[in-house]
C-alpha cells in the first residue's frame, strides 16, 4: 500500500472509529459526530493527502449531507456556504492579488536588490538587507511563503554562490547565515503584522466568532509592532553571534545587486503605481475604522484599481490558482470551526474547562494557555491546521475564565503567536520547507537553532502578557 493510500485511509479511519465509540455525557449525538468529522478534517491537513482546500472543502460537504447542524436542509447548506462570503476571507483573497503585482510588477525583486546593493558591503549588512527586503514587503502580502520563500529566496538565494558558498562547500561561509535570517526574520514579521500571514486572519475571525469581536488591524499593531520590533533589529546581529558566517565582508555582493538592478532597467510606471496603492492600502487598513471604511472594502477597492490600470490583468485575477486554492481552503475551515459554536461543542469544552482550570489565578491561565498554544505547534506542519484545531479550544476557555479586560489583549498575543511559531522546525510554516531545502543548515542544526529562537521569540509573547494583559 502506498503512502497516499495509507494517509487517505487514516482521516477515514479517525471519522469512522469516533462515529461508533458513545459521545462524553453532555455532548449531543449529532454534535459528537462532527467532531468526530472535524478531527478527521485536521489530521487530513496535517497528513495531506490530497490538497487542503478539497479536504476542507469535503468537510462541509459530508457534514451538509448528514444534517449534522440543523434537521433543515436549507440551514445545513446555508452553514456550509458561509465562510464563502466571510469578509476576513475576502480580505486574504484580495492580498494574494497584492503579492501577484509585487511579482509581476518586479517592484519585490527591485526592493531586495536595492536592499542589498546600500546595505550588503558585509555579511551582517547582507543579513540586514534581506531582513529589510521581508519587512518592507510584509504588510501586503499575506503568504509568507509567497514572500520570503518566492520573492526573496530567488535574489537572496544567489548571494552566497557569489563567494563560492554551497550547501557541500563551505555552507557555513555564508549560505547558512542568510538563509537563518532570512527564516527567522520572515516569522517575526509575520507576526507583527495582521496582513502578513493569512493564518492571522483565519485566527481573527474564529477568535471573532468566540468572543464576537473582530480584531482590527490597528489593535493588531498596537500589541504586536512594539513586542516584534526588538526582535527584528537584533535577529539578524544575534545569529551573526551564535551562528557566525565565515565569510565577513562581502563587497562583491552590491555591485553584483548593482548589476542586475542594470538589467532590469529603472523604475515603470507599474512598479510606482503598485508602491503607491500599497501606501494607501496601508494606510487606510490602520485610520480606515475613523471614517467607516471596512478593511475589505480597502482591499478590494485596491485590486479593482490595479486590475483597472493594468498593473494586473484579470486574467492574473481569474487564473490565480493560490489564491482561489487559499479562498476554498480557508471559506471551508471558517465554516468547519463555526460548526463547532453552533452544535454545542464549544461551550461544553468551556463549561469542563472552568470545572478543572479555575482554581488557577487569571495570570496563570493566560500563561499557561500561551505556553501550551505554542508547544504544540511540534506536532503541526501547518499553521493553519494548528489555528483551525486549537484556536476555537482555547478561546472557548477564554471566554469563560479570563477578566473581560483582559480577553482582548490575550487574543491578540495568542493568534500573534503564529508567526514567530514558524521557526522552531523544518516544516514549521510555508517557507520552511524551501529554506530548508536549499541544504545550507542541517536538519539537528535547524532544530537546535529553531529551540533557541523559538525560546526568545516566545519570551517576547510573554513579556507581552506581562505589558498588556
Amino acid at each position: 500500500m502506498s503512502s497516499k493510500s495509507i494517509k487517505m485511509i487514516i482521516p477515514v479511519l479517525v471519522i469512522v472509529i469516533l462515529w461508533f465509540i458513545p459521545g462524553p455525557s453532555g455532548l449531543s449525538v449529532h454534535a459528537w459526530h462532527f467532531l468526530g468529522i472535524f478531527f478527521g478534517v485536521v489530521i487530513g491537513l496535517i497528513l495531506e493527502p490530497v490538497p487542503s482546500a478539497l479536504i476542507g472543502f469535503t468537510g462541509i460537504a459530508l457534514v451538509s449531507l448528514l444534517g449534522l447542524i440543523s434537521p433543515s436542509p436549507k440551514a445545513n447548506i446555508s452553514w456550509a456556504l458561509s465562510g464563502f462570503s466571510n469578509t476576513v476571507i475576502w480580505l486574504i483573497f484580495a492580498a494574494f492579488m497584492f503579492a501577484l503585482g509585487y511579482k509581476k510588477t518586479g517592484l519585490g525583486n527591485r526592493i531586495s536588490l536595492l536592499m542589498i546593493k546600500y546595505m550588503g558591503k558585509s555579511s551582517l549588512g547582507l543579513g540586514y538587507a534581506v531582513a529589510f527586503s521581508d519587512l518592507v514587503l510584509s504588510p501586503f502580502m499575506p503568504s509568507n511563503t509567497a514572500r520570503s520563500a518566492g520573492t526573496i529566496y530567488p535574489v537572496a538565494s544567489n548571494i552566497p554562490l557569489i563567494f563560492n558558498s554551497k550547501p557541500d562547500h563551505e555552507p557555513r561561509k555564508l549560505g547558512s547565515y542568510i538563509t537563518w535570517v532570512a527564516m527567522t526574520t520572515t516569522c517575526i514579521t509575520s507576526s507583527m503584522f495582521l496582513t502578513a500571514l493569512a493564518p492571522n486572519l483565519l485566527a481573527v475571525d474564529l477568535i471573532n466568532q468566540g468572543s464576537k469581536h473582530l480584531i482590527t488591524w490597528g489593535e493588531w499593531a498596537k500589541v504586536m509592532i512594539p513586542l516584534m520590533v526588538p526582535l527584528f533589529i537584533i535577529s539578524p546581529w544575534l545569529i551573526y553571534v551564535i551562528y557566525p558566517p565565515t565569510q565577513k565582508k562581502s563587497p562583491e555582493a552590491p555591485a553584483w545587486a548593482k548589476k542586475e538592478l542594470e538589467k532590469i532597467g529603472g523604475i515603470s510606471k507599474k512598479e510606482i503605481l503598485m508602491g503607491v496603492m500599497a501606501i494607501i492600502a496601508l494606510v487606510l487598513w490602520i485610520f480606515g475604522k475613523e471614517f467607516g471604511i471596512h478593511s475589505t472594502t480597502v482591499a478590494i477597492c485596491v485590486v479593482a484599481v490595479l486590475v483597472l490600470t493594468n498593473v494586473i490583468s484579470w486574467d492574473d485575477v481569474i487564473s490565480n490558482k493560490t489564491a482561489f486554492n487559499t479562498f476554498i481552503w480557508f471559506s471551508s475551515l471558517v465554516a468547519m470551526a463555526s460548526g463547532l459554536k453552533k452544535v454545542g461543542i464549544l461551550d461544553w469544552i468551556g463549561v469542563n474547562a472552568q470545572t478543572y482550570l479555575a482554581t488557577l489565578s487569571p495570570t496563570m491561565l493566560i500563561i499557561s494557555m500561551l505556553v501550551f498554544f505554542f508547544v504544540l505547534h511540534y506536532f503541526f506542519a501547518s499553521v493553519t491546521a494548528h489555528v483551525t484545531a486549537l484556536v476555537p479550544i482555547f478561546i472557548a476557555i477564554a471566554i469563560k475564565l479570563v477578566p473581560e479586560a483582559q480577553i482582548v489583549p490575550f487574543e491578540v498575543l495568542l493568534a500573534g503567536s503564529l508567526g514567530v511559531m514558524g521557526i522552531i522546525t523544518p516544516y514549521a510554516t510555508g517557507p520552511s520547507p524551501v529554506w530548508y531545502g536549499a541544504g545550507y543548515v542541517k536538519q539537528s542544526t535547524w532544530w537546535g537553532l529553531g529551540f533557541i529562537f523559538g525560546v526568545i521569540y516566545f519570551a517576547a509573547i510573554l513579556i507581552g502578557s506581562f505589558i498588556y494583559i
